[in-house]
């Protein structure tokens, strides 16, 4: 069972969490909900198309100018408020590797943290236990927040389920050991998600060696959030600027829903829900919505 605020998750139900970017410079929207009201709009639309979970974020994961801690508070913390008064069920998740942070925005109504850095901030685990939250556990490759991966390698482990670059051995001994310290210090079981983290701390051929072995990491037990949505492995892997990359996008979403993944970050929701639905109805999770053909 996953738990993410008040909203229970069956084992074979999808969560869409749906990215609101509260930054001047995101790399996809360009600021587009960096204002209250079109970011509230986004909220609105993002919900009606069938979002669980929204994900809010201050900073963008890329280099660019200094934001501090008090200006991630700002951006993101009367949102979070808003948002919660607006629509009480909704899950707010707060993309964040600052404690600080986590600490205001959990005071606000969030219910998730969102760790995209890999624990960097050892304490924003702690934040997620005493208020109650979740807590996604990413692979990053010991990158510090908002580098770019430059030569990165992983060394396969012998006690691996062998082949492959030694990523995904990586990718394992780093979330499960994430998930069970926040398990330790009392974060909800049921409130503890895995990431592979595509693009941090990885080269292309990282990220899609970790959608391939997906598997590994569902097999584990733990539910997994992939966030794929537009990201560079895409558009290296097709060749595509950032505003075409939403067919690699959904193929890739495809891979990981049938290889198990429970959560998934996008910007695109209904695209991603028509995706994972169909995914479902094939695995025999989903009822086809109208089923008409050859009946008469």
């Amino acid at each position: 069972m996953l738990r993410l605020g008040t909203r229970e998750f069956g084992e074979h139900e999808p969560v869409i969490m749906a990215i609101v970017n509260r930054t001047p410079d995101s790399f996809y929207d360009r600021g587009a909900t960096f204002r209250d009201e079109p970011a509230l709009d986004r909220v609105e639309q993002a919900v009606a198309e069938g979002a669980a979970v929204i994900d809010i974020g201050g900073v963008k994961a890329g280099p660019g100018d200094e934001v501090t801690a008090e200006e991630e508070a700002r951006r993101t913390v009367g949102f979070v408020a808003e948002v919660r008064r607006r629509w009480p069920d909704v899950v707010i998740s707060v993309d964040t590797w600052r404690h600080e942070v986590g600490e205001a925005v959990c005071e606000a109504g969030a219910d998730l943290l969102n760790d995209a850095w890999g624990g960097v901030d050892p304490r924003l685990a702690e934040v997620a236990a005493r208020y109650g939250a979740g807590l996604v556990c990413t692979h990053a490759g010991g990158a510090r927040p908002r580098t770019r991966p430059h030569r990165v390698a992983y060394e396969p482990d012998p006690a691996g389920a062998g082949g492959g670059s030694g990523v995904v051995d990586d990718i394992l001994r780093v979330t499960l050991g994430l998930a069970e310290r926040a398990a330790e210090l009392g974060v909800r079981r049921d409130g503890i998600l895995i990431d592979p983290g595509h693009d941090f701390g990885k080269s292309t051929r990282h990220s899609l060696e970790a959608t391939r072995e997906l598997g590994r990491m569902t097999a584990t037990g733990w539910p997994v959030l992939v966030s794929l949505s537009n990201k560079d492995f895409v558009g290296e892997t097709l060749d595509r600027p950032v505003k075409e990359r939403l067919t690699g996008t959904l193929a890739t979403t495809a891979v990981s829903a049938w290889l198990g993944a429970r959560v998934y970050r996008v910007h695109e929701v209904a695209e991603t829900k028509q995706v994972l639905d169909m995914v479902s109805a094939i695995a025999g999770h989903r009822q086809p919505a109208v089923a008409r053909r050859g009946l008469a």
